[in-house]
């Protein structure tokens, strides 16, 4: 008997430990934690069907559907990347995903083409994710482009080119003819000023879903000012399929799909760093393969996105970032919320309510989420040696000054071929050609031992951080 006892010691001791990330928790647990990721994750994700929406003229009632097919794209995506079918296993981590922030200016560019509007952007996201994928095994080769100089570049500037959205939203948003009134900039402040104190006072939960918050404190503002409609919530119904090219069946332009394949190479760079950075927190480091499955996700994810109305994806930051935080590892939660995603995605009214929140009200919250890019991409940036390589300065100065010309002045290319314009007209793409050919002229083709392919913020992120 002692024998056998010692036996059961052995083999107890031996046991291999948990892994977390397969840990399938109680279902309250899993649907709590899951319904925690979407709320963080969630003002970022309506606000690329916002902008582009509102940017674009289109009545409420697309706009609500929009969101709707962003929502249920979101989940179907989350549920690849974290269960995976077949040869597209994805990376099986704890991965929201959702529409990328990088693609919102070409795609306003490409869908104010009156020849191409939202046809136009459909059809590019699905070329682009058809490339993309396909480009996928080659991506490693090509890191050596994106040093840490390069990278830093790259995120600032998609940080600077989505702050004019949030600077417009706060003045009540393009076409209002109310534009700049001091009430709407007056309600972005105290939106503003409501996400700072919780952020600042709130712990936990609350502190992740601070700009959440601050959307709904500003919503109820707007109501008790008569900014908010719901005319149609009553008409709407509850359930509500998502059906293939709603919007027409997608037009193919060559000049967008390769401003899209650009936009989609570029999230490639920040997705890898998010992989990398999720699996030592999880525990599990992200081999080679586990990134190239991953970003095979993001491609179909995209060609998913152009099929069902909606746009590029890639996965949220604000959501690895709460993984950190919570130190809930379980794939199974985000699996929780993708199905989450995917009920939301199905129930209209949710969509048109969402629909109703006035720009000015997502103006307090939109300087706190895309300035959340910028200052990921300063911080990148202040790791870069600018003391023993001088030329990294020259990198940087020219790029940014090259990446802020749409944003600072809008008919500066006014004169060049109109089929150029998607492309000249995305202060992303300009800043990310101007520092990798800069690089390559005064540092040469140099793989970099140490390069930093982890642009995100690894401990707490707050939620609006979009990717």
């Amino acid at each position: 008997m002692h024998q056998i006892n010692s036996q059961q010691a052995d083999q107890a001791t031996t046991a291999p430990p948990v892994d977390e990330v397969e840990r399938v928790l109680p279902l309250g647990q899993l649907f709590t934690l899951g319904l925690q990721h979407v709320l963080v994750m969630y003002a970022g994700a309506v606000a690329v069907p916002l902008v582009v929406g509102g940017s674009l003229g289109l009545p409420k009632a697309q706009i609500s559907y929009l969101i709707s097919a962003d929502l249920f794209c979101c989940g179907i995506v989350t549920l690849l990347q974290c269960l995976g079918i077949g040869r597209f296993a994805g990376i099986r981590l704890p991965v929201i995903m959702s529409v990328t922030f990088a693609a919102v200016m070409p795609m306003l560019a490409i869908g104010g083409n009156p020849e191409l509007g939202l046809p136009g952007i459909f059809g590019a996201t699905i070329a682009a994710g058809v490339i993309s994928t396909l480009l996928v095994p080659l991506i490693g080769r090509l890191m050596p482009l994106f040093p840490t100089v390069v990278t830093g570049v790259v995120i600032t500037s998609i940080g600077i080119s989505i702050m004019q959205v949030g600077i417009d939203w706060m003045a009540g948003g393009k076409g209002n003819p109310e534009y700049g009134s001091p009430l709407y900039i007056g309600t972005s402040f105290l939106v503003l000023a409501f996400i700072l104190l919780v952020t600042r006072f709130a712990s936990g939960f609350f502190a992740n879903i601070s700009v959440l918050l601050g959307i709904l404190f500003g919503f109820v503002i707007a109501i008790f000012m008569g900014e908010v409609s719901l005319t149609g919530l009553d008409e709407a119904a509850w359930f509500a399929p998502i059906v293939p090219f709603a919007f027409g069946w997608p037009t193919f332009d060559p000049i967008s799909i390769a401003t899209l394949t650009v936009i989609m190479l570029i999230t490639f760079i920040e997705s890898m760093g998010m992989f990398l950075a999720l699996g030592d927190i999880v525990g599990h480091p992200a081999t080679r393969g586990d990134i190239v499955r991953g970003l095979r996700v993001d491609g179909i994810g995209t060609i998913i996105g152009g099929i069902f109305n909606s746009f590029p994806h890639t996965s949220f930051s604000q959501n690895i970032g709460l993984v950190s935080v919570t130190g809930v590892a379980s794939r199974w939660v985000c699996v929780m919320s993708g199905g989450i995603l995917l009920a939301f995605g199905l129930i209209p009214k949710m969509s048109l309510m969402v629909a109703s929140i006035p720009p000015f009200v997502l103006g307090g919250a939109g300087i706190v989420m895309f300035g959340m890019v910028l200052a990921t991409g300063i911080r990148i940036l202040a790791r870069a040696d600018y003391t023993g390589n001088r030329h990294n300065l020259f990198i940087v100065a020219i790029s940014l000054g090259i990446g802020m010309i749409p944003t600072v002045s809008e008919h500066f290319f006014q004169r060049f071929p109109e089929a150029l314009q998607p492309l000249l007209h995305s202060g992303i793409l300009l800043a990310t050609l101007s520092s990798v050919l800069l690089n390559l002229f005064f540092n040469g083709y140099q793989p970099d031992p140490s390069l930093q392919t982890r642009p995100l913020l690894v401990g707490p992120v707050r939620p609006g951080d979009p990717s």
